[in-house]
Formats: structure tokens, C-alpha cells, sequence
């Protein structure tokens, strides 16, 4: 048997830097960050921050949803919500449609209850997530075309891949948005478990070059841990970016609220120490035990778990993590001389750097 090894050369985030040149762009305010998206066959366009949250517990609930719609950024819902539910939520605001995915999986469940809501909420059900953790199944692209020819007028969002030609294999049978990304994510395992992946920043590079040959879109999920990787996804040609890790631990998400206490280094003036209380979420991987004992009665003992299980400090204020994120986008475009996040792709220029230095930095950022 031939062993078949690529010797091109695939680098994630941390291993390249978007290199700044001469810009047109006095203040980094002028940046327009909403994007206008069209999709291969249908009318309908996404005007708005091309960000996505992640389908995943303690990130795509509604009221992270409702929360991110104010800021033009789009969320995909986790699948767990039930059909009367997502008929409400769509129904009772029709602003949600523009900024707002159901998601589903491929089992007969899952189909009956789109059917169920789009009965309900028809056009304003306009976005889809199909959802798997592995998007190279037969089953699953035979999935993609059953959908598209049952609700032909719906944005598909579709994967997950890492390949090119499983990209346009899944645009072909009519997928409009391709998820790229296996094993990136902050609380994903599959690489640890499986030694299955694909370095994230060539998976992007490659898939959006290969997808917008093809008339198709791509949302680049995972591996971002700052605002700065986010800007290297969009400079690499994603037209959208998905993240989970960077939205958890806020309140919106919904997640289990954990208190540890701690001794503080402040004493009393009977000798005591303070005891200090902090708060934290509870957020897991899609794949991980902790997420197949809530929603699939525990883990089949034919899978391992692919997901770990982290505690994140509760952060204060989902706003000024939105602030913080978009303002490294508006920074990143004026950096390159890209008047909007629309011209990034076409402005920035990458140099290879060394991934430990750069990851020093990243990690100081997240501490």
C-alpha cells in the first residue's frame, strides 16, 4: 500500500501575519464593516457583519441571537430548540430572518421539525444550517440535494469540510454557504482523538478560492481565538466567519454558572484572608460527553468523545466583546487600506512568521 503524504505546505492562523501597506483610510471609523452578499440563484442578500455564531450550546441560543442582531451580526441556532419554539422566534420578529439560521441534522427528526417550521414561519425561515460533524459521508451530500429540491428558495449553510473538492462538491448539490473547518475548535478533539483535521488558514485559503470559482460562498468555523485571526480568516477570501469559543461565557449563551471561590491576597484586620468569589460558564464541544448526556442519552458505546469540556470566566459584557472584535476589524482594514470589510481579501498580503512567537502574544492577549 502507497502512503500518500502532501508536501505542500498548510499553516493555521498562527503561523502567518497580514503585512500592512500604504492606506487610503485616515481614521479607522471610515471602515464599513456590513457586508452585501449575494447567493448563487436566489434573490434575497445578507447585508450585515459577515460573523456568525457558532450552532453550539452556551453560543447559538436566541437570546445571543437577539442580542448579536443588534450589532448586523448573524447567529445559527442550535438544533435543540423544539418546533414551537423556533415558530415563535420567527414569527413574533421578522427582523430575526435577515440575521438568524435554524439548524438541523440529517436524521428524520430533525427534517420533520424544519417541515414543521417552515410551515409556520415560511418566508421567514429563510436561512438553513445542515449540520455534521463529518461532511464527506455519501449520506450526507445526498442530504444537501434532498434539501435543496425540497426548499429550493432557502440559504443553505452546509458542512463541515476542509477540502476543496469536497467544497465544491457540496456547492454542486446545492449548498450556498460551505462551513470549513474539522478539529480547529477551541473545545473540538477530533484531532486529538481521530488525527483527522486540516490546518485552518490553508483550509480557507483553498476552499474560498475553490468556491467562488464555483459560484459558491464558504464560513470559515474555528481556530479563531482573537479578533486578529478573525481578520486572517476574512483576509483569506472566507466570506463569513463562524466562531463559538470567542461568544461563550456570556451570559446570553445560557451556559451553566459555576462559583469557585478563591483566597484573595487582601487580609483583615483580625488576620483573615478575603475569600474572593468568581463566576464561571460551563461550555463544551458539539461532540463531547458532556454535550451527548444532555441531548442523546450519554455516549454511544461505539463513539469516543471528540469534545472536552472547559469552565470560562464569565465575561461581563457581551458588548464589549462585540466592541473589542469589530473595532480589530476596523483596525485590520485600515491597517491593509481596505475602506470596508468587503475589500480585505483583495488588500491584504500574508508573511509566514514563527507560530510560538505569535501564539505568545495571542495567549498574553487572552489572559
Amino acid at each position: 500500500m502507497r502512503l500518500m503524504i502532501s508536501d505542500d505546505l498548510k499553516l493555521d492562523y498562527g503561523d502567518v501575519l497580514i503585512v500592512p501597506g500604504r492606506s487610503p483610510v485616515a481614521s479607522r471609523k471610515q471602515v464599513e464593516l456590513a457586508v452585501d452578499t449575494d447567493f448563487r440563484g436566489h434573490i434575497m442578500r445578507y447585508q450585515g457583519v459577515p460573523i456568525m455564531a457558532a450552532n453550539m450550546d452556551g453560543v447559538g441560543t436566541m437570546e445571543m441571537a437577539d442580542a448579536l442582531r443588534e450589532y448586523g451580526v448573524f447567529s445559527c441556532l442550535t438544533k435543540f430548540y423544539q418546533a414551537r419554539e423556533l415558530i415563535d422566534f420567527f414569527t413574533s420578529d421578522p427582523s430575526r430572518s435577515a440575521f438568524s439560521a435554524m439548524t438541523i441534522g440529517i436524521g428524520d427528526d430533525d427534517w420533520n421539525k424544519f417541515a414543521a417550521v417552515n410551515a409556520r414561519a415560511g418566508d421567514l425561515l429563510a436561512y438553513a444550517c445542515l449540520d455534521v460533524a463529518n461532511g464527506y459521508t455519501d449520506r450526507f451530500v445526498g442530504c444537501v440535494e434532498k434539501f435543496r429540491d425540497l426548499y429550493p428558495d432557502k440559504i443553505l449553510i452546509a458542512g463541515n469540510v476542509v477540502t476543496p473538492e469536497q467544497t465544491v462538491r457540496l456547492i454542486d448539490a446545492g449548498a450556498d454557504i460551505v462551513k470549513v473547518g474539522i478539529g480547529g475548535g477551541s473545545v473540538c478533539e477530533t484531532r486529538i482523538k481521530t488525527g483527522i483535521g486540516f490546518p485552518q488558514f490553508s483550509a480557507v485559503l483553498e476552499c474560498a478560492r475553490a468556491a467562488h470559482e464555483d459560484g459558491g460562498r464558504i464560513v470559515a468555523d474555528g481556530g479563531c481565538t482573537t479578533p486578529g485571526d478573525v481578520a486572517k480568516a476574512l483576509a483569506a477570501g472566507a466570506d463569513f466567519v463562524m466562531l463559538g469559543g470567542m461568544f461563550a461565557g456570556h451570559k446570553e449563551g445560557g451556559g451553566r454558572i459555576v462559583d469557585r471561590f478563591f483566597s484573595g491576597e487582601e487580609v483583615t484586620e483580625g488576620g483573615e484572608l478575603v475569600i474572593e468569589k468568581h463566576q464561571y460558564v460551563e461550555f463544551y464541544g458539539m461532540s463531547s460527553k458532556t454535550a451527548n448526556d444532555k441531548h442523546f442519552g450519554g455516549l454511544k458505546d461505539y463513539r469516543s468523545s471528540e469534545g472536552r469540556t472547559v469552565l470560562l470566566r464569565l465575561k461581563p459584557s457581551l458588548s464589549d466583546s462585540i466592541h473589542d472584535l469589530l473595532g480589530g476589524l476596523r483596525s485590520a482594514c485600515s491597517y491593509v487600506g481596505a475602506e470596508s470589510l468587503n475589500e480585505i481579501s483583495q488588500k491584504a498580503r500574508f508573511v509566514r512568521c514563527s507560530n510560538t512567537h505569535n501564539r505568545i502574544f495571542e495567549e498574553m492577549a487572552l489572559e
